[in-house]
């Protein structure tokens, strides 16, 4: 298959564009490399550059599928700049379904998050319960979800609601629960989290890529919402867990962050998809990581940071 990737060199998109290397596919990538990059074009790969605001001059011609993972990512990025976020999140996301048409794109898979529901006090979150988003970020992804649907008679498309995706990845993340806990515990040998009862749904990165690529190979599955989510835990469990493994400290500050919310993922289960990690296997992952090697680009790693230091405002 030939497919696109937009963010694929970021920290979800590397492992996705590796996999599907490795399984013969033919790929381009089509990223700014805000976070860095460990790609060069090469007999099966094209690396573009590229912002998804401006897609001038690349054609999608010839290719099968478009998984769409660029987006400015979580509260506290959107926050900086929300008028780059509804540029990126929403008007590039159009742009890019409409030239998908164009070009005869057959499928595409979008990279939406399992925040838009907002805080729930349901214990099963199912794609059927009423988004209620909270923030902006949650706000840019079920308008570009909506969006993506409203040209479901020209294209198909499956959106996946991803829980908090947590382990390795060569373009880490440290502003993601598991990653900043193990990274916290490894250097400092403290986890300092305000409050602790929030609950969030986690993911481990290789179960993401096999949920993409489930869809990818099963194109004729229904189009549609999908949660991928599979252990809901508080912020106080994931320390607990953390600090058993690692040995370090516990600090709890006070409550500044309200956000809950669980999710129910029968619905992708349903379709024969099957998890193979959970948050202990990254635990172990990223405590090796951090034992054994330097975080290199450390600010790179940390998304507010580093847009600030590019300047995106």
């Amino acid at each position: 298959m030939k497919i696109i990737i937009t963010g694929g060199s970021g920290y979800t998109g590397t492992l996705l564009t590796s996999e599907l290397l490795s399984l013969g596919h033919k790929v381009m990538i089509i990223d700014t490399q805000w976070f860095g990059n460990i790609f060069k074009s090469g007999k099966n790969l094209i690396v573009k550059k590229a912002d998804i605001r401006n897609l001038e001059g690349i054609s999608f011609k010839g290719y099968d599928c478009v998984i769409h993972l660029a987006n400015i990512a979580n509260d506290p990025s959107v926050e900086l700049s929300p008028n780059l976020s509804w540029d990126v999140n929403v008007l590039a996301t159009k742009n890019l379904i409409e030239k998908s048409i164009n070009d005869k794109i057959k499928q595409v898979i979008y990279a939406s998050s399992g925040s838009v529901y907002g805080v729930k006090k349901e214990k099963n979150v199912t794609e059927e319960l009423k988004l209620v988003p909270i923030s902006v970020y949650n706000k840019t992804k079920m308008i570009a979800e909506r969006i993506i649907l409203s040209y479901g008679n020209k294209i198909k498309s499956h959106i996946i609601r991803p829980a908090t995706v947590c382990g390795y990845s060569p373009i880490m993340r440290l502003d993601v629960t598991v990653n900043m806990f193990v990274h916290q515990a490894i250097k400092n040998k403290l986890i300092t989290i305000f409050g602790g009862q929030q609950i969030r749904p986690n993911i481990h990165i290789n179960d993401l890529i096999d949920v993409y690529k489930h869809f990818l190979f099963k194109p004729s599955l229904p189009s549609g919402f999908y949660n991928a989510g599979f252990e809901n835990i508080s912020l106080i469990d994931i320390a607990k867990k953390i600090s058993s493994i690692t040995s370090c400290k516990i600090k709890i500050k006070k409550e500044i962050d309200v956000r809950s919310y669980k999710q129910n993922s029968d619905k992708l289960i349903s379709t024969g998809f099957k998890p193979k990690k959970g948050v202990e296997d990254a635990i172990y992952e990223l405590k090796s990581y951090f034992l054994n090697s330097n975080v290199k680009n450390i600010d790179k790693c940390y998304r507010v940071n580093r847009m600030k230091k590019l300047g995106l405002k």
